[in-house]
């Protein structure tokens, strides 16, 4: 019986294997972020902020999950930083934008299992970065609902592009 779940569970989480991006799990990891990268990452990201007056925080991550860049716009909640931090974690974790796990979750079943995954924060707002294909890194963005927390992470996304 415990084999029957572990064979199921491994079943679905390589369904997963593709997110809403077409990012795919097997995307290999590259070099670290570099620090300059980084920052325009955080710049695009608060720009987008900023343009539609959403206090955040802004977070990335290097391939190993590691804090290169962090900013908290004023008047963020302080919950906001390690909230960032764990939504890039977690989608360069797992080689995937987090909102893969939130909409598992949304939809029950099965997708509940999300919930026990070490590392998993199913909760819109965390995306990879890639440079020449690989993965170098993540960012996440905590502050406003996920929708919007994605929408800032993908500005940041656009500024390595």
């Amino acid at each position: 019986m415990i084999l029957r779940k572990r064979i199921i569970f491994s079943m679905f989480i390589s369904a997963l294997a593709l997110g809403p991006s077409g990012l795919a799990a097997d995307v290999p990891y590259g070099a670290p972020i570099s620090l300059a990268e980084a920052k325009r990452v955080v710049a695009a990201a608060q720009t987008e902020a900023a343009r539609n007056q959403w206090n955040v925080v802004i977070s990335v991550v290097d391939a190993g999950g590691h804090l290169v860049a962090l900013e908290r716009m004023d008047a963020t909640q302080y919950g906001s930083v390690e909230v960032a931090q764990e939504k890039a974690r977690t989608a360069v974790a797992f080689r995937r934008p987090s909102k893969v796990f939130q909409d598992g979750v949304a939809a029950g079943g099965e997708g509940l299992r999300i919930l026990k995954l070490p590392g998993a924060l199913p909760i819109e707002g965390g995306l990879p970065l890639l440079v020449g294909g690989k993965i170098v890194g993540a960012v996440g963005v905590s502050g406003v609902t996920s929708a919007q927390d994605g929408q800032i992470a993908a500005a940041g996304v656009a500024a390595l592009k």
